[in-house]
């Protein structure tokens, strides 16, 4: 798929607060950080747990059970146990509509 769909509106998220949607069944965290918007796949791939639920700093998202951080902008993990990216999808802002599409980024 590559055409972007309307997850939420931009009104709805707080600076450095994650927000979980889904997409076609694809859980999806949206984060609103340092004037930008990122969407990143929302199950952190050490531990099968949502992201969504954890902590935001420096572009970064920390997974709440074991302390994993992945970059917002390319999904990589910056510190261990996770080894493994997550995926990362494009954003687009329309008016108060934020799309995203599951073609992967990185």
């Amino acid at each position: 798929m590559s055409a972007f769909a309307r997850v939420c509106a931009l009104s709805e998220l707080e600076d450095d607060t994650p927000k979980r949607v889904e997409l076609e069944s694809t859980p999806i965290s949206i984060v609103r950080t340092e004037g930008e918007v990122f969407a990143i796949n929302d199950i952190c791939s050490h531990a099968n747990v949502s992201l969504s639920e954890g902590e935001v700093e420096d572009c970064q998202i920390e997974c709440w059970l074991h302390g994993s951080s992945f970059d917002l902008r390319t999904g990589k993990p910056s510190g261990l146990p996770a080894t493994r990216p997550v995926p990362v999808y494009p954003v687009k802002i329309e008016g108060d509509d934020v799309l995203v599409s599951l073609t992967q980024e990185s």
